[in-house]
């Protein structure tokens, strides 16, 4: 496997300038990349401050895209800076990776934009058995949490609505339902009786 830096920094991290890859590694059919980020500093999320003390290391693991048909890891160590201001509450922050991952997350942005497009298409067992064959082997639970948690679609105010009663039974219950003729979407649901 070729572990030149500049190919796999090209390859995995291409449009993410902030982070060096420092080996990889290829065992049991998965890749992994031992990545940094190579900023002299960052600054501090709650003041603004700039900050280049470093106070920690730690390593996070994240899932990306299968290559080759080989699982895929990126291993990538992270610092923790100290903020150097008196009156900011916040004493330490961690390096910021927002191309890369959101923070405390174990899949890629991209990755996961990927697992929310199949959630939304299949959802389920569906969307799970799609996923395996794509090679990204989330479970169902996992495709199911990446759909609620997207932020529900915003809709204007319907100018041109349209009205149908129906029957939910027959002589028992019935129902009025207002939809926008314009974008074809079911605004209410109103039970009459």
């Amino acid at each position: 496997m070729q572990t030149d830096a500049p190919f796999w920094g090209s390859l995995v991290f291409d449009g993410i300038d902030n982070v060096d890859v420092e080996a990889v590694t290829a065992t049991f059919g998965t890749a992994e990349v031992a990545a940094r980020g190579h900023s002299v500093g960052a600054p501090c999320p709650d003041c603004g401050r700039f900050s280049d003390r470093v106070h920690d290391r730690y390593q996070r693991r994240l899932r990306d895209f299968p290559l080759a048909e080989q699982g895929f890891v990126i291993r990538l160590t992270a610092r923790r800076f100290i903020c150097g201001s008196a009156d900011c509450p916040r004493r330490t922050f961690a390096e910021p990776f927002s191309q890369l991952a959101v923070p405390h997350a174990r899949f890629t942005t991209r990755l996961n934009y990927a697992l929310e497009r199949v959630g939304l298409a299949l959802a389920g067992r569906a969307g799970a058995r799609l996923a395996a064959q794509l090679g990204f082997g989330s479970c169902r639970m996992t495709l199911l949490r990446r759909v609620m948690a997207l932020p529900d679609p915003q809709f204007g105010t319907p100018r041109v609505l349209g009205v149908d009663d129906f029957a939910i039974r027959r002589g028992q219950t019935y129902s009025t339902v207002l939809t926008s003729v314009e974008d074809h979407r079911v605004v209410d649901v109103l039970p009459t009786r």
